[in-house]
């Protein structure tokens, strides 16, 4: 089974400028989560907490959307990779076909999806950095990747607190931070 040293501590510095802080931030939840959803079985990747239907393995694979939403179409223009395919005729995939994934093709999707998003993000910073523009919008204004990055951060932040839910009752595991 994956571990969660898959994402290595990266340093932060104490007083970060802000591209530091951006990534260590993003870095530092990407990290929690990776630990949250580690060493788990299927089973337990399928499993909810009370009535919700919100389960590990939902969250994994809606991240790792997210991350090639915001990082790969959204911010490089490219198109989604194959796998989100389905998606086109089902706006919950993610959510509901996680279910018949194992735990480790879901930790192996995310995993791959943060790898993209970190060399999208590295190509970004180096043409127009965090002002650089989107190259898709999404919307009616169109974001840089300052903003980009500071949505990632929410996004992780709220899901892991449902990871953290979740893995709680699963196995007791407790924590604010990933284990160095």
């Amino acid at each position: 089974m994956s571990e969660p040293t898959e994402l290595m501590p990266h340093p932060f510095p104490a007083a970060p400028n802000e591209v530091e802080a951006l990534l260590g931030a993003l870095h530092r939840n990407r990290r929690t989560f990776a630990w949250k959803t580690g060493g788990v079985d299927t089973d337990a990747m399928r499993r909810t907490l009370g009535p919700s239907t919100l389960t590990l393995g939902g969250l994994m694979k809606h991240l790792a959307l997210v991350e090639d939403h915001y990082f790969t179409h959204l911010l490089l223009g490219r198109d989604y990779p194959a796998v989100w395919a389905p998606m086109a005729q089902d706006d919950d995939w993610d959510w509901t076909s996680a279910a018949d994934d194992s735990a480790e093709d879901l930790r192996e999707l995310w995993l791959q999806a943060v790898a993209r998003s970190r060399a999208a993000v590295e190509s970004a910073l180096a043409d127009g950095g965090l002002d650089r523009p989107l190259a898709v919008s999404d919307g009616p204004e169109t974001l840089n990747l300052r903003r980009v990055l500071v949505d990632l951060i929410e996004e992780y932040a709220r899901h892991t607190g449902h990871a953290d839910l979740i893995r709680e009752s699963i196995d007791g595991l407790v924590g604010e931070d990933a284990p160095q």
